[in-house]
């Protein structure tokens, strides 16, 4: 995986090529980021299924408990199929924005 630090996220891009190997990989090595806000960019993948998305699952619990922001960067999914935990937006642009709302959202303490 492709890592790099961002004023206030971590953007994660896969080099890995099926899906769940890359969530594995995210899985093995989520604490080195877990006190981060985290950008997932699953753009490199054309066609994502529903059971490939649900591998963020857990990650994606893990580090909203812990007051962080995660988030997909998708176009190949709609975000009706996925559970509420999951965090998916169409563009790198949507998803840095929502990280910056949800940054302010915690720092007024909504």
């Amino acid at each position: 995986m492709k890592i790099s630090e961002k004023e206030n996220y971590i953007l994660i891009e896969p080099l890995e090529a099926p899906v769940v190997n890359f969530v594995s990989s995210l899985t093995r090595r989520h604490s080195e980021f877990n006190n981060k806000n985290i950008m997932v960019s699953l753009l490199a993948y054309h066609s994502l299924q529903k059971e490939e998305v649900m591998g963020f699952l857990e990650i994606s619990k893990a580090h909203q408990q812990n007051n962080k922001s995660i988030v997909l960067v998708s176009n190949a999914i709609s975000i009706d199929e996925l559970p509420e935990e999951i965090v998916v937006v169409p563009s790198l642009k949507e998803a840095e924005d929502l990280i910056q709302m949800d940054e302010i959202q915690r720092d007024l303490g909504l």
